[in-house]
């Protein structure tokens, strides 16, 4: 794989490829539109506070490399932009649905479990049940124009290992917070570790479905 992002140009196509899913109708988007996108307080990890210069920017970049085009709707001067990341004519990438769902998911959010994946992705590509999912990122990180996708070390305390997309380059080392925990987490700390990823994975559900509404209420 060659294509390189920095986190903020990797921040502008994850959404862009997230709206151009959940909301056609009002895809393309504007500056406005997508800085908005970006600084986004659900499904985003973390929460940004960008302003239109640095995404502008980080545009006039994507645009250079033919990895954005501006697109102007019939009697609109408001320039609008779309990915040329993946799929389409003349894309680089061309990518399953639920492989552009996983990309895009990692994009947003950065490493996640194949349980947190599956409950994230559902609202832009389906998957029927967590192997597929693991099949899926199997054939991300194998692709021969990849890899796109990294395997993580499993953190301590921990039940599934997390994935991590690899448009930004290689994953930076763990915190040596987690060496200190290598020879085992305590029991205590280890039930902890269960009950905070399972409510994140509530969380997760219920930000999911609160996007779903809104999307659902702007077409009405």
């Amino acid at each position: 794989m060659h294509i390189e992002l920095s986190r903020v140009e990797a921040r502008i196509l994850g959404a862009l490829i997230e709206k151009e899913i959940t909301t056609p109708d009002q895809y393309p988007l504007s500056l406005n539109a997508l800085t908005n996108a970006c600084n986004q307080k659900t499904n985003r990890d973390p929460v940004l506070e960008l302003d239109e210069r640095a995404v502008q920017e980080s545009l006039d970049a994507l645009s250079k490399r033919h990895l954005v085009m501006e697109r102007s709707g019939f009697g609109s001067r408001v320039v609008k932009y779309r990915h040329r990341l993946c799929n389409g004519d003349h894309n680089p990438l061309q990518f399953s649905p639920q492989e552009t769902a996983i990309v895009c998911e990692l994009l947003l959010r950065g490493p996640q479990t194949p349980g947190e994946l599956r409950m994230r992705a559902q609202r832009l590509a389906p998957f029927t049940e967590l192997a597929d999912v693991e099949t899926t990122l199997e054939l991300l990180a194998t692709r021969a124009d990849g890899p796109f996708v990294l395997k993580l070390t499993r953190q301590p305390g921990a039940r599934e290992s997390r994935y991590a997309q690899l448009f930004t380059g290689p994953p930076e080392p763990a915190a040596p917070a987690a060496a200190h925990a290598a020879s085992g987490p305590a029991p205590a700390a280890a039930g902890l570790a269960e009950r905070v990823q399972a409510l994140e994975h509530k969380v997760a559900a219920l930000s999911a479905a609160v996007e779903e509404l809104q999307t659902a209420l702007s077409r009405s």
